[in-house]
């Protein structure tokens, strides 16, 4: 099955890409980005075409795409890939307002492809067996939950409020969301945000608190912040504390790693060990692909994590709780 890749924005694109050449029944055939500099440097590291014109390259016998371009041509992309009848794993957020999501997922539907949304954190063992004992009861019923997605702060496109729609907020309350959502089956109620800007010279928020209440009750806080030093040896963390009626549990997703002393770069590096939950991802999304299913990310679950987003900065803006209502 060939897959080809729509832009390299997104450092996430090299891991998808790694994943894909080294799988023996797909074939990452061609490449798209609109910096060419970069889509040439691409094709020749992973021994495939680049190809400057995107029709001409929806125009190919791939099968599927892969969407890493800056966070505002999503919906451009999405809607294009399906338009051409490929099946699309888009980078999140899916797009960065509402509407655009809602017209792409549209999009979609009508063309008969499937849309998955990048969030692999689901796919981290740790994670896995989180939800699994917390539906078997092991702690009781969640009452309350604690996380952080802390990060080191990207720069490039990411800190452009125009090409990303927002900082660390846009940037890190999908990951924590999706997982929730994923254990729960629960939607968000309301969302109190404060978020500022205060590491860093940059126009996008870089740290923030965000409170939820979710409609079964349940309590959230989330820190999105890029609050990493720069001396950090990973691009940062995934932490969750649940506490429920019979006990509480914590886990890190990236716990499980070694830590490298590299004096031949100078800098300490953790090295995770784990099974690669971006392998994960690209592993379950072919799946899905080869049988015509129903992804187990859809586009509706980016677009309910993107309307926690979008409460989250109004939230900040009005000082005050916003209600999500959902049609």
């Amino acid at each position: 099955m060939k897959i080809g890749m729509i832009s390299f924005a997104h450092m996430h694109a090299l891991s998808y890409a790694d994943t894909l050449q080294h799988r023996s029944d797909v074939e990452l055939s061609y490449i798209w980005d609109e910096d060419k500099v970069r889509g040439k440097e691409m094709a020749e590291k992973y021994n495939c075409q680049y190809i400057a014109n995107l029709d001409e390259f929806l125009e190919t016998d791939i099968k599927a795409v892969v969407i890493c371009s800056e966070n505002i041509h999503h919906k451009e992309h999405v809607i294009s890939a399906a338009q051409a009848n490929k099946h699309i794993l888009c980078e999140k957020p899916l797009a960065t307002e509402v509407k655009d999501a809602e017209a792409m997922i549209k999009a979609c539907e009508e063309a008969e492809v499937i849309l998955q949304v990048a969030y692999p954190v689901r796919f981290a063992p740790a994670i896995e067996n989180v939800r699994t004992m917390i539906q078997e009861g092991a702690i009781g019923k969640v009452l309350a939950i604690n996380a952080t997605n802390h990060g080191l702060m990207p720069g490039g496109w990411f800190i452009d409020q125009e090409l990303s729609g927002g900082g660390s907020a846009t940037d890190h309350i999908v990951h924590i969301m999706d997982v929730i959502r994923w254990i729960f089956k629960d939607e968000v109620k309301s969302v109190y945000a404060e978020l500022d800007t205060r590491f860093y010279d940059i126009d996008v928020e870089d740290c923030g608190m965000v409170s939820l209440e979710l409609e079964s009750g349940m309590i959230v806080s989330i820190d999105p912040s890029w609050s990493r030093p720069k001396t950090y040896p990973t691009w940062g963390n995934f932490v969750m504390h649940f506490v429920g009626t019979k006990g509480n549990l914590s886990v890190d997703a990236f716990k499980q790693h070694s830590l490298y002393y590299n004096d031949v770069d100078e800098k300490i590096e953790e090295l995770p060990w784990s099974e690669d939950m971006d392998a994960g991802l690209i592993a379950d999304f072919i799946d899905c692909v080869k049988s015509n299913g129903t992804p187990s990310i859809t586009g509706i679950d980016g677009l309910r994590t993107l309307e926690v987003v979008k409460a989250a900065y109004l939230s900040n803006e009005m000082k005050k709780t916003v209600t999500l209502n959902r049609v």
